[in-house]
């Protein structure tokens, strides 16, 4: 914890690997703005790619309304 009272995250770059932390590195999780840049590219260039759906489109995102009720049923 630093003595705000955050909890200080380190990693490596995703990039170039450099190790990098959240409270010296203003573009953290990168080392720099370079890395970024070319992570950002990389997602552009369709470099990368989400391998499933983050959401089941076979679901529907409303829940269902209830089946009418009819003048023989009975409440």
């Amino acid at each position: 914890m630093n003595s705000a009272g955050c909890t200080i995250m380190e990693a490596r770059c995703p990039i170039c690997k450099k190790p990098t932390d959240s409270e010296n590195d203003k573009d953290f999780p990168f080392c720099s703005e370079r890395c970024r840049a070319t992570d950002l590219g990389n997602w552009a260039s369709e470099k990368y790619k989400v391998s499933q759906p983050a959401i089941d489109e076979t679901e529907s995102d409303s829940p269902q309304a209830p089946p009418p009720h009819g003048e023989d049923d009975e409440l």
